[in-house]
């Protein structure tokens, strides 16, 4: 169970995920950087939930997580609808079932990960802002 001060380890980690995210885009594994840019995504919106007091944020997906985030601040609409760039990838960039049986490193590219990694970032700084303010 986390607490209101977890959230800047919440952060912590999604700058890690964000920073693994671009060595992997650099090595050319852009499935696992789309991925990891999801993830950076995901712990930067529970690190608020945590520092708005909730004693356990159930889910995964950016897009719920955002619904959620919006009972405290309005304006995760615009994280939220960007949400559903990165939520693909919670699978899709992962696993072969969730693409028709297709190998993801072999369908992720450059391209793929430059935008995952810029929305990410934006999505961990607005969020950082937010967190560090109160």
């Amino acid at each position: 169970m986390a607490n209101r001060d977890s959230s800047v380890s919440w952060l912590a980690q999604a700058d890690a995920d964000l920073e693994a995210a671009r060595a992997n885009a650099d090595q050319d594994r852009h499935a696992l950087a789309c991925f990891l840019s999801y993830e950076t995504a995901v712990k930067a919106v529970k690190g608020f939930l945590y520092k708005k007091g909730a004693e356990m944020v159930w889910g995964d997906h950016l897009s719920d997580l955002c619904e959620d985030a919006m009972a405290f601040d309005p304006s995760f609409d615009f994280v939220k609808s960007v949400g559903a760039l990165l939520d693909k990838h919670a699978t899709g960039a992962r696993n072969p079932d969730a693409v028709g049986g297709a190998v993801p490193a072999q369908l992720y590219d450059a391209n793929d990960s430059s935008h995952s990694i810029e929305i990410a970032g934006e999505v961990l700084e607005a969020v950082r802002v937010k967190i560090l303010a109160e």
